[in-house]
């Protein structure tokens, strides 16, 4: 066996943890789970990605690398109003949702007719917000964010995926150097907490449908395109389905809904990780024991998070969705027949919107649609 097929399963593993951890403590924070809910939260979505992981690149022999919803965790984070009970209770329903989508083909076929540059625009709407949060940093803390800023852009000219990592090890050493951070507290093996779910129409429309539809159309999508572009021909069915029975499973223990990853995924995917299609699978198993690792200290992690300074929590999590900002706008804006469209779904939610309970993502999704609608029929 390659050592190029370990490598790259670490490395995918440690960029999608490290690069997009401070968006679930954000989202985390956003419901108001302690900390002990947030350690749980991360253990229960470590545990869900290796297992399907594991037995999905095993089945099919195909390199099946899965993810977090980061985009759905930037909704989280981004709304307001909703208990850590009621995040349990729209983690369930996505994962049902998920579930059905695997079972019959013609949900799938549904959200994939959901146009790119609506879909698109509402995930812009979600993560605009953590890049703006991101720039408010600096005056806050001018000293310690912007030769941060600035190591993030040149990394990333020669290694995009590492960027923000680099950023959050660079910080978080420079921030203890520098007196910031208290304590560091002691290492302690992960457990898992037993959250009861709560049930609302408020959660289930502005919370689980947005979570469902984002994951679909910015993950799910993706990851399945990922495999396609390697030479692989997934069947999007049994990859939907099994993911969302993980995150189903996981869902009372805190842990959000777990999809197919797309970065992390085009890291194991390619012939840089063995010139035999054929033998890319093995990195699934590898990528699963470092998201078993992180499992079992997760709440070691998630503590030393909470004695980092919040101006660096908040600058990486913006940093970590810049790219899917900058690809969510390019999309939205691409069909100039779609662009007002696109334009009013951005706009809608990114206000923060709330109506009769329900959060501005679902909003946007619904106006940007009416806009499209009316566009269409205007034409004929």
């Amino acid at each position: 066996m390659r050592i190029s097929i370990p490598i790259s399963a670490f490395v995918a593993a440690i960029v999608g943890f490290g690069g997009t951890l401070a968006v679930v403590i954000a989202a985390a924070k956003a419901v108001g789970a302690a900390q002990a809910e947030t350690a749980s939260w991360v253990t229960a979505l470590c545990l869900a990605m290796a297992l399907e992981c594991l037995w999905l690149s095993w089945r099919t022999k195909m390199p099946v690398i899965t993810a977090w919803s980061t985009p759905g965790l930037a909704l989280m984070a981004a709304s307001s109003g909703f208990t850590m009970a009621d995040a349990v209770g729209a983690f369930i329903v996505t994962g049902i949702l998920l579930i059905a989508t695997g079972l019959f083909k013609p949900l799938t076929q549904l959200i994939s007719r959901i146009p790119a540059s609506v879909a698109s625009g509402m995930l812009a709407g979600i993560v605009v917000t953590f890049a703006l949060n991101a720039v408010k940093t600096i005056p806050v803390d001018p000293w310690l964010i912007l030769p941060l800023i600035a190591a993030f852009f040149v990394i990333r000219l020669f290694n995009p995926a590492l960027s923000v990592l680099a950023v959050l090890i660079g910080g978080g050493i420079a921030a203890f150097l520098i007196g910031r951070v208290g304590g560091l507290p002691a290492p302690e093996l992960s457990t898992l907490t037993l959250i009861a779910p709560h049930f609302s129409a408020a959660a289930i429309i502005g919370l689980a449908l947005p979570l469902y539809l984002v994951t679909m159309a910015s993950q799910n999508l993706s990851g399945l395109a990922v495999l396609r572009a390697a030479g692989y021909h997934p069947e999007p069915g049994q990859l939907i389905g099994v993911t969302g029975l993980f995150s189903l499973l996981s869902a009372p223990f805190g842990g959000s809904t777990t999809n197919l990853a797309a970065i992390s995924a085009a890291i194991c995917t390619g012939p840089d990780v063995h010139p035999d299609p054929a033998e890319r699978w093995k990195t699934g198993p590898f990528y699963a024991l470092a998201y078993l690792v992180f499992a079992l200290f997760g709440a070691s992690l998630v503590a030393i998070f909470a004695v980092l300074p919040q101006s660096l929590i908040v600058l990486v999590a913006g940093l970590a969705l810049m790219g899917s900002l900058a690809n969510a706008l390019s999309i939205a804006l691409k069909d100039e027949d779609q662009r007002m469209a696109a334009t009013v779904t951005f706009v809608v939610t990114t206000s923060g919107l709330t109506l009769f309970g329900v959060g501005a993502a679902f909003w946007g999704l619904v106006a940007g649609l009416v806009v499209l609608f009316l566009e269409a029929f205007k034409k004929r």
